[in-house]
């Protein structure tokens, strides 16, 4: 998950958010249980500090799909936008 969000972080590339949640989640799925549950406890705590600190209820739950999407073992570039450099 941490390298997902360093690449966002660098990339800070317009609308390309949900591809940077699936592919963390879809990342740390891949390492077996134990990092499907670390990427579940982290993205819930996330996404729960994120709605206390006001940002958007339906921003929010459209991460958790995209969260949700990768963990599940779904493609994550599902989601990756148009024009994002091929090295992401």
């Amino acid at each position: 998950m941490w390298r997902a969000y360093r690449d966002m972080r660098e990339a800070n590339y317009k609308n390309s958010d949900k591809y940077f949640h699936a592919r963390g989640n879809y990342d740390a799925a891949k390492r077996g249980p134990g990092g499907a549950w670390a990427a579940k406890v982290i993205s819930d705590t996330r996404e729960g500090i994120q709605r206390l600190t006001g940002h958007g209820a339906e921003d929010s739950r459209a991460d958790q799909f995209a969260n949700e999407w990768g963990r599940s073992g779904k493609d994550p570039n599902h989601f990756r936008p148009a024009g994002l450099p091929s090295k992401y």
